[in-house]
């Protein structure tokens, strides 16, 4: 595992299939030795390759274990609630999984949302000093990560403000302490990374998943818990922040905080949304103030990665609205620590090519015409151009082609029955010919060589009028079972014959031999006179085994005669009996 990655690949698990690379909107996947890794410094965190993978070999880095350890050296460890727990755990109070929670250990559970309406306070002021704007939201990792990544030059727009998270970890350590562990709990995986490079404010963060694994470890149902009058959030109840896992959640709590008229406002969800959203950004008409919400899970935060079901949308958003309460004053609502932060660029360089480089990795994988570029996304790019990029980048291999492959495998096939010095044939269920060679078409008359001088490989053609014997094909078919070295009579020539299921009942191949040929005539009778002298040798092996035990007995017996005539052994006899 690589620990310094909250995503990675397990590579035993991984079937060459590239839907990770299909699927990444980023292409933020290196192919090597034919295994997809996850590349860390091109990776925005999503997590979609994670709920794509068909065989679970991406994985999501298990922090468990971090946890625990930190409740037994922190005195105080607070959980801080993603608010897309009351979507994800719909059958539980807000008060059971308090109780569940700190039954666990921790010493108390407060809401993301205080975080999430600190930021809205802040940018509800940026709104209100200054007109003519542009303003993209910090709140989702994600999104901050592919525009420093793949889109700096629109980084100056992004809000630096810490996302709702670190905001709430600040206010966490400013009313309990600095030296308190906090520990997210939430259904996002860039969350994780978050962690990573703010060690100062969140400690370790854990995934929806991952509490119902600890759950069901301790034996714990919070569905069965008990509510008590201590199983209420600290500080206290959030209200509009606990909308923002949904798409225009964020927006409707600035809202709470300023005028309308002050700006305008929209929201995209969904990377590929995010994408279009942002590429015409410079041409917004800007007579006031624009926000823009950006979350890149479809839907928002309550279709995390890490959700329980990816699914009931609707239902989901009634879940949170109904949950989050507005304000009931009228003030705006003050921020209560200072979350600004500079954006770190990290730029991702996209080197150019020229179009001979392009050529050359394309006609390396046979691909020497516009024809020949099928841009079938097999590989994983949507043309066969982009993948040529991404082999000069590193992150493709040629095995990934899979025309090129079909191809590869044709031809050394092909090579392989033309050099045979036997007849080969390779027919379907039907009896057609799917391939031969041209020895196939000598065995049987000049009439089957000038077909097969006219149409080499003679695909298509019908075994029942070349063979007298098909019969014995189809039964091969029929049963599955081969016919090994099977001699059968054709005119005045003896054929040797082995046929065998490729695919069973659907496509058999057959090796045929003319035995009375001198050549190999010769062979035959090289190879009978082996097996003669090999079962000589067994013979006489078995003989001389037998002829050596019996010879050691009788050796035995004689010496022992022999010397009972000695005349040392006959003196010592007269003494005994004397």
């Amino acid at each position: 595992m690589n620990f310094l990655n909250p995503i990675y690949t397990e590579k035993a698990e991984c079937q060459d299939c590239y839907k990770c690379v299909r699927e990444c909107p980023v292409k933020a996947i290196k192919i090597e030795s034919g295994h997809a890794e996850v590349m860390k410094d091109r990776c925005v965190y999503c997590g979609h390759c994670v709920e794509v993978c068909p065989v679970g070999a991406k994985r999501v880095r298990d922090d468990l274990s971090r946890v625990k350890q930190l409740l037994k050296f922190k005195d105080k460890v607070i959980v801080s609630l993603a608010p897309s727990f009351v979507s994800d755990f719909a059958d539980i109070s807000s008060a059971q999984m308090i109780h569940a929670l700190r039954k666990l250990g921790f010493y108390g559970v407060s809401e993301t949302s205080l975080g999430a309406q600190n930021v809205s306070a802040c940018v509800a002021v940026m709104l209100s000093k200054e007109n003519g704007k542009v303003y993209v939201s910090s709140a989702c990792p994600t999104v901050v990560e592919y525009i420093k990544k793949y889109q700096p030059e629109l980084s100056g727009y992004v809000t630096k403000l810490l996302s709702p998270l670190l905001a709430h970890c600040k206010i966490l350590r400013k009313l309990y302490g600095e030296d308190i562990g906090v520990v997210f709990v939430g259904p996002c995986i860039s969350k994780k990374r978050e962690a990573d490079t703010h060690q100062n404010l969140l400690d370790v963060v854990i995934t929806f998943e991952d509490l119902r694994r600890w759950f069901e470890e301790e034996n714990i149902n919070p569905a069965h818990m008990i509510e008590t009058v201590d199983d209420v959030f600290i500080p206290r109840l959030s209200k509009e922040g606990a909308l923002y896992p949904i798409d225009g959640g964020m927006i409707a709590g600035i809202k709470a905080n300023c005028s309308t008229k002050e700006a305008t406002f929209m929201a995209f969800s969904g990377i590929k949304n995010i994408k279009s959203a942002l590429s015409d950004l410079d041409q917004l008409d800007l007579n006031n103030n624009i926000f823009i919400e950006m979350l890149s899970c479809e839907g928002g935060c309550i279709n995390g990665p890490k959700t329980r079901k990816r699914s009931s949308t609707a239902l989901k958003r009634c879940k949170i609205i109904n949950y989050s309460e507005y304000p009931e004053d009228e003030i705006p609502r003050q921020p209560e620590v200072d979350i600004n932060e500079d954006i770190q660029i990290n730029t991702i360089e996209v080197k150019e090519y020229t179009d001979e480089e392009l050529r050359a990795v394309l006609r390396a994988i046979g691909k020497f015409t516009l024809k020949d570029e099928l841009n079938c996304s097999a590989c994983g790019y949507d043309t066969c151009k982009e993948f040529a990029r991404a082999f000069l980048d590193g992150k493709a291999e040629k095995t990934m082609c899979v025309s090129y492959m079909r191809k590869l495998a044709h031809n050394k096939a092909n090579a392989l029955i033309k050099a045979m010095p036997s007849g080969v044939v390779i027919v379907d269920e039907n009896l057609r010919i799917i391939e031969c060679n041209h020895n196939f078409a000598k065995l049987f008359g000049k009439d089957v060589e000038m077909i097969y001088d006219a149409k080499p490989g003679m695909e298509g053609a019908s075994l029942q009028k070349i063979l007298p014997f098909y019969n014995i094909f189809q039964v091969v078919l029929e049963t599955g079972k081969e016919l090994l070295n099977k001699p059968v009579r054709h005119k005045s020539s003896i054929l040797n014959i082995t046929i065998f299921s490729i695919e069973k009942h659907s496509i058999v191949g057959a090796v045929i031999q003319d035995i009375t040929v001198p050549s190999v005539r010769k062979e035959q009778v090289i190879n009978k006179t082996q097996q003669v002298i090999r079962k000589n040798l067994e013979t006489v092996q078995k003989i001389a085994y037998l002829l050596g035990e019996n010879a050691s007995e009788t050796e035995v017996i004689l010496n022992s005669v022999a010397e009972s005539f000695l005349p040392s052994h006959i003196d010592e006899n007269e003494k005994e009996n004397e």
